[in-house]
C-alpha cells in the first residue's frame, strides 16, 4: 500500500482548485498514461524548459527591438477599426510614455473587454516582445498587462512549460502553484554528506516551477555545463530511486535461485554447423558468457549490446539452443509483431534443420492457431515460442520455461524487468539491444545486470558509404534511384519524422509514395503504421522478393525487415532525426555483399546540432562512437530513441552533467542495501517514498515478497 502521506500527490488532478473535467481533459492530454488520467505528481514533474526574464523596464525610446521588455505606459488612444474590415481586423492600442509610443496590436476577442481593460488616460505595466512593423514599434498580444499597484506582488521572472494545444502557460503555472501547495511534509531521504548543500526535495520543487531572481540568473546554466542546484537535486533524488530499485531487483534474484543449464552442446554444435559463416570473436566472447551464466545455479540477468548487423539473433538462438539441451522451454520476444515475425522466419529454417520444435505466437494470428500454440507450450511440445511482449502480459503458460530473451528494441526498463522478474521466478533472461549505449548510461539504466558487447560485424558485410544532400537536390536524387533500380537495386525511402504525429508521417508519406510512383513507376511500395497488418506483411513481402524495388515507409513502423538485396536507404528531412535513428536506419543497408550507400536529405539552412549529427554520421559507422556523441550533443532524453529505449525517461537527471551523481548514488545505494536490506528503518521508511514518487514502487513489492 502507498503511504497515505503520498496520497495528496496521486490525487488526478482535477483535484486542484481551477482544474475541472474540461482542463483536466487537456492536462491528461498532456501529461497523462494510457488508461491513467494526469495526477498531482505529474504536474510536479512536468518541469519548465526555461524561463523568460521581464525585469528589463527600459523607457519606450530605449528599448531594443526583438526584446522581452517590461514598460510602464499611459493609454493614449484606441484605434477605430479600418472601414469595410469587418470584425476579423486586429485591434490596435496606442500606448506612450515621456519618450515615445508604442502600437499594442490584438488578433481576435472582444474590444469592449479590451477598452475596459485599457481605458484611455489610465497608468498600466505591460511586458512582451517589441517588435517594428513598417517602421512603428509594435507589441502584439503582451503577456502581461497590470495595474501599477499589482506590480509588486508580481514576479517578472516566469517559468516556460511545454504545453498541448488549449492549455496556456498561465494556467498550467496556476495550477502548478496550486500543486506545490499540496506537497506533504516528508523527512530527507538522503545522507547529509551525500546531499552537501543541495536543496530540499520541496524547496527544489519550488525553486523548479517557482524560479526567483537569484535562480533566474543561472536558469540556463545546464545549457552550458554547470546544471542549478534545483534541478541536481531532483536528479540526484531520481537516480537513487532508480538504482534503489536495481539493487532491490538484485538482491531479490539472490534469494530466488535459479536452475543450472549446462547442456551436452549438441544442438549448439549443429546450428553452428548449419550457419554459413564463422563467429566473430565478439560473438564467441559474448556465448562464452552467456553459457557461463547460464549453467550457474544463480539466475542470468544480461545484457546483450550489440551494434546494428552485429549478429544478436544468431547469439540468441544458440543460448535458447543450451536451454532446450537441458530439457527446457525458451521465448524470444520482440516489440512488435512485424519483428517477431522476422525473427521467427530467420531461426526457424535453422532451428528446425536441427530439431529444434520452433512456434510463433502473436495477436494477428488466428484463434484456431492461437489455441494450438498456447496447448503446444502449455504440454512442452514446442521448445523456443517466439512472439510480442504480449507472451508475458497475457496468462500464458509455458510447460517450464528456462530462457526469456527480450529483443529490447522498443521499451522494456527497469519497471518492465520487475514485471517480468514476477511473472517468470526462475527464468534466466537476455535482453538485446540494438542501439550501443555509452557506459556511463549502462550504469545507469543496466545497473542489476551483467553485460556483454558485440563491435564486430559479420564477415561479408560491406560499408555504406554515408552522403548528405540539400532537399533541393530532390529530382536530382530520385532520377540516381531510378538508375540504381534499372540496375536491379532495391532502396528504402524514409520519410520524414514530424512531430511525433503519426497521422502527420502518414500523409508525408502517402505524398512521397505518389511522387516517386509517377517518377520510377508502379514498383514503389509504401509502409506505415496505419495499415492493417495483412497490408503491411504484403508490403515487406514485395519488397523482400523484388517485387517492389522501393520502399516508402515512415519511422513508426520499425524497418526491420532484413533484405539483403537492399542496397540504398534515403532519409528525407534527416536534420529532424537524432543520431541513434539515422544509424538504427542506415543499419538497414549494408547486410549483403553488393555496395551500399545512406542519403541524408536536409533542409537547410542547418542548427549547429543537425550539422554535426550529418557531419558524425558521414565520418563513421561505429555505433558506439556515436552514441557517445550523441550523448554529448543531445543529453540522456534521446540517446536511445523514443522507440529504442529500454531507459526511463529521466526527467531530472542529465547524465552528460551528472556522472559524479550516477556514481554516488550507485555507491549510496548498495550501501543502503547493505545496512539495512528490508527498508525498515528511519531512513529505509522515508525511501520508500522516494520509490513511490518517481515509480520505482514495483521494487517495493519485492519486498513485501520476502
Amino acid at each position: 500500500m502507498r503511504p497515505s502521506v503520498l496520497d495528496p500527490l496521486f490525487a488526478p488532478i482535477t483535484a486542484l482548485p481551477g482544474v475541472g473535467p474540461r482542463v483536466g481533459a487537456l492536462f491528461d492530454r498532456l501529461l497523462g498514461a494510457p488508461g491513467r488520467p494526469a495526477r498531482v505528481i505529474d504536474l510536479l514533474f512536468h518541469t519548465p524548459g526555461g524561463v523568460i526574464d521581464r525585469r528589463h523596464r527600459p523607457r519606450i525610446v530605449d528599448a531594443p527591438v526583438g526584446t522581452v521588455v517590461t514598460l510602464d505606459v499611459r493609454i493614449a488612444s484606441h484605434a477605430a477599426p479600418p472601414a469595410r474590415s469587418g470584425s476579423r481586423a486586429p485591434a490596435r492600442v496606442v500606448v506612450e510614455d515621456d519618450t515615445g509610443d508604442v502600437t499594442l496590436v490584438f488578433f481576435g476577442g472582444s474590444r469592449q473587454r479590451l477598452e475596459a481593460q485599457l481605458p484611455v488616460g489610465e497608468r498600466r505595466i505591460i511586458s512582451g516582445r517589441i517588435e517594428l512593423w513598417e517602421g512603428r514599434r509594435q507589441m502584439a498580444h503582451p503577456d502581461l498587462i497590470l495595474r501599477p499597484e499589482e506590480l509588486e506582488g508580481a514576479s517578472l521572472i516566469q517559468p516556460v512549460y511545454p504545453l498541448t494545444e488549449g492549455l496556456g502557460s498561465r494556467l498550467v503555472q496556476k495550477a502548478a502553484a496550486a500543486a506545490l501547495e499540496r506537497l506533504p511534509g516528508m523527512p530527507e531521504w538522503h545522507d547529509p554528506d551525500l546531499r552537501g548543500a543541495l536543496p530540499p526535495f520541496a524547496a527544489a520543487l519550488r525553486l523548479v516551477h517557482q524560479p526567483q531572481e537569484v535562480f533566474a540568473e543561472h536558469a540556463d546554466a545546464g545549457v552550458a555545463g554547470e546544471p542549478d542546484p534545483a534541478r541536481r537535486r531532483l536528479g540526484l533524488d531520481e537516480v537513487l530511486a532508480t538504482q534503489l530499485a536495481l539493487g532491490l531487483m538484485r538482491q531479490n534474484r539472490r534469494k530466488t535461485r535459479g536452475r543450472a543449464h549446462a547442456g551436452d552442446g549438441r544442438l549448439a554444435r549443429a546450428l553452428l554447423a548449419q550457419i554459413p559463416f564463422e563467429l566473430t570473436g565478439a560473438q564467441k566472447t559474448a556465448l562464452d558468457e552467456i553459457w557461463r551464466d547460464l549453467a550457474s545455479p544463480e539466475r542470468m540477468l544480461r545484457l546483450l549490446q550489440g551494434d546494428v548487423g552485429s549478429g544478436k539473433t544468431i547469439v540468441a538462438l544458440l543460448a535458447m539452443a543450451r536451454v532446450v539441451e537441458s530439457g527446457r522451454q525458451a521465448a524470444l520476444m520482440a516489440p512488435t509483431e512485424i519483428l517477431a515475425r522476422q525473427h521467427y522466419e530467420r531461426i526457424a529454417p535453422l532451428g528446425e534443420a536441427v530439431g529444434l520444435r520452433i512456434g510463433v505466437f502473436t495477436g494477428r494470428d488466428k484463434a484456431a492457431a492461437r489455441r494450438k500454440i498456447l496447448e503446444q507450450m502449455a504440454a512442452g511440445d514446442v521448445d523456443i515460442v517466439v512472439g510480442t511482449h504480449a507472451l508475458f502480459q497475457e496468462a500464458i503458460a509455458f510447460r517450464d520455461l528456462g530462457l526469456a530473451v527480450v529483443d529490447e528494441q522498443h521499451r522494456f526498463g527497469v519497471q518492465q524487468r520487475l514485471a517480468l522478474g514476477e511473472k517468470s521466478p526462475d527464468a534466466d533472461m537476455l535482453l538485446m539491444t540494438a542501439t550501443p549505449i555509452p557506459r556511463t548510461l549502462v550504469l545507469t539504466f543496466y545497473g542489476d545486470m551483467e553485460v556483454s558487447l558485440l563491435n564486430e560485424k559479420p564477415p561479408g558485410r560491406t560499408p555504406v558509404t554515408t552522403r548528405a544532400a540539400p532537399l533541393e537536390r530532390l529530382d536530382e536524387i530520385t532520377a540516381a534511384v531510378g538508375r540504381a533500380i534499372q540496375n536491379g537495386a532495391r532502396v528504402y525511402w524514409i520519410c520524414p519524422l514530424v512531430e511525433e504525429s503519426e497521422a502527420l508521417d502518414v500523409a508525408a508519406a502517402e505524398e512521397r509514395h505518389a511522387f516517386l510512383r509517377e517518377r520510377l513507376g508502379p514498383t514503389v511500395g509504401l509502409l506505415h503504421g496505419k495499415m492493417n497488418a495483412r497490408d503491411k506483411d504484403a508490403a515487406m513481402q514485395r519488397f523482400a522478393s523484388g517485387i517492389d524495388n522501393v520502399l516508402v515507409a515512415t519511422t513508426v513502423v520499425e524497418v526491420g525487415v532484413d533484405v539483403p538485396e537492399a542496397t540504398i536507404m534515403v532519409i528525407e528531412h534527416a536534420e529532424r532525426f537524432g543520431l541513434a535513428q539515422l544509424h538504427q536506419l542506415r543499419g538497414r543497408v549494408g547486410r549483403g555483399s553488393g555496395a551500399s550507400s545512406c542519403v541524408l536529405l536536409y533542409r537547410g539552412p542547418l542548427g549547429q546540432a543537425a550539422e554535426a549529427r550529418l557531419r558524425i554520421m558521414r565520418e563513421t559507422e561505429d555505433g558506439f562512437r556515436i552514441a557517445e556523441e550523441d550523448l554529448k550533443l543531445r543529453g540522456q532524453g534521446e540517446i536511445l530513441g523514443t522507440r529504442q529505449s529500454g531507459a526511463p525517461d529521466f526527467r531530472f537527471l542529465r547524465p552528460e552533467h551528472d556522472v559524479d551523481l550516477i556514481a554516488s548514488a550507485r555507491d549510496e545505494a548498495k550501501l543502503i542495501l547493505t545496512r539495512d536490506p528490508g527498508l525498515t528503518s528511519p531512513r529505509g521508511q522515508a525511501l520508500r517514498l522516494l520509490l513511490y514518487l518517481f515509480g520505482r514502487d514495483e521494487a517495493i513489492r519485492l519486498l513485501r515478497a520476502g
